[in-house]
């Protein structure tokens, strides 16, 4: 077997690893069986909120145990194959299983990283802030390009895209934007993104051609389930409408249906500028109660990014990634230290191997950067 494919069978292996650990394979049969026992209970749906708790759980052992079977399957069928078309001189044969064993090993790669994804509130859909920090018309420009980057990420994702909010930048970008991204896992990926992006090239705004650092935050936090009790005091929230500072065209808003609610207590500000109030206030309260349950789940879960309060500034000394355009081509991630000199891939929503990185570290406790650029 040559070497590069030794290498790909040896990757697929750790994969499976990987695999068998999150779901305690030693353990993974009997408790199946504790599972198909409890359902078969003709009392079980007699609660039924617990009920679908136990199907989903069991679901998701099933799902695991199919992963791990079907990957290691393919690998023994494959290595064999490849072995006997050896044997035979049959370099077709070989080909093939090869090339079988390389699409394997990236399916592998994405289940070892969906099954990092088991947090509370992984699995649901999340809403994504951007705000300009430190930076005037630059960070406002640099908001923008964020804003650009996320929504082509969760678009190559087959993910839904919904525009919650924009407030247009004075000269150029956005001071502001607020989305709502649907889809399977989209809190699990996209939670590693909080935090404050930082920005170095030459300005297109400076007559003189002066390289400029740039800071815009990102804030990320679940949609809340139906099935969650969030409780909101009437008392403790204040509620605006206004006339909507829209970038243009579809999302301009002509008259004062925007909603803003304060929440007085924690000083959570969130928006919404759909056409119907009525609307907006109902996006607004269920993106109140989900930031105040991603505060829940940061003082339960140290390893989920510090909550909005203790957040910082958007400036020196809270950056997360680094984006340099000049005077060399580099994004590096200064949690992981995982980078890559293709910045206008990541620009252009390549940013798999950052949040694979960090879901990785947050795991094992230390950086993983395989498959990063030099």
């Amino acid at each position: 077997m040559r070497a590069e494919i030794q290498s790909v069978v040896s990757d697929i292996e750790k994969s499976l690893t990987l695999l068998r650990q999150r779901m305690d394979h030693e353990t993974a049969a009997h408790r199946l069986e504790e599972f198909n026992a409890r359902t078969e209970d003709p009392n079980l749906w007699n609660d039924p909120e617990a009920a679908q708790k136990l199907m989903r759980e069991r679901q998701m052992l099933v799902d695991a145990i199919e992963t791990e079977k079907t990957i290691a399957q393919e690998l023994s069928d494959n290595v064999e194959l490849i072995e006997l078309g050896e044997m035979e001189d049959d370099a077709e044969v070989v080909a093939e299983a090869e090339t079988a064993l390389k699409a394997l090993k990236e399916r592998a790669a994405q289940k070892e990283i969906e099954a990092l994804l088991d947090g509370e509130a992984d699995g649901n859909d999340t809403f994504l802030e951007i705000n300009a920090g430190a930076g005037g018309t630059e960070s406002c420009d640099w908001a923008s390009m964020l804003a650009r980057m996320y929504v082509r990420w969760a678009e190559k994702h087959g993910y839904k895209v919904e525009l919650q909010s924009e407030s247009a930048g004075d000269e150029a970008g956005i001071k502001s934007a607020a989305y709502k991204i649907s889809g399977p896992n989209a809190y699990g990926w996209l939670k590693s993104e909080s935090g404050v992006h930082r920005l170095v090239r030459i300005s297109p705004f400076d007559s003189s051609a002066r390289r400029h650092t740039s800071f815009s935050s990102v804030w990320v936090y679940p949609v809340v389930d139906d099935n969650i009790e969030i409780e909101v005091n009437p008392s403790d929230i204040r509620l605006d409408t206004y006339r909507s500072s829209g970038a243009g065209g579809q999302h301009v808003n002509t008259t004062d249906s925007a909603v803003r609610i304060t929440h007085i207590p924690t000083g959570i500000v969130v928006t919404s500028s759909e056409k119907s109030q009525h609307q907006n206030r109902d996006i607004a309260m269920k993106a109140l109660k989900s930031r105040l349950y991603q505060m829940e789940l940061d003082r339960r879960n140290a390893a989920i990014n510090e909550a909005h309060e203790n957040k910082g500034d958007a400036g020196w000394g809270n950056q997360i990634r680094s984006y340099v355009l000049q005077p060399y081509q580099m994004v590096k991630d200064l949690r992981t230290s995982v980078e890559t000199s293709d910045t206008q891939g990541v620009l252009d929503g390549d940013l798999d191997k950052f949040m694979a990185a960090t879901l990785a570290q947050g795991m094992s406790g230390k950086a993983r950067g395989e498959g990063a650029d030099a």
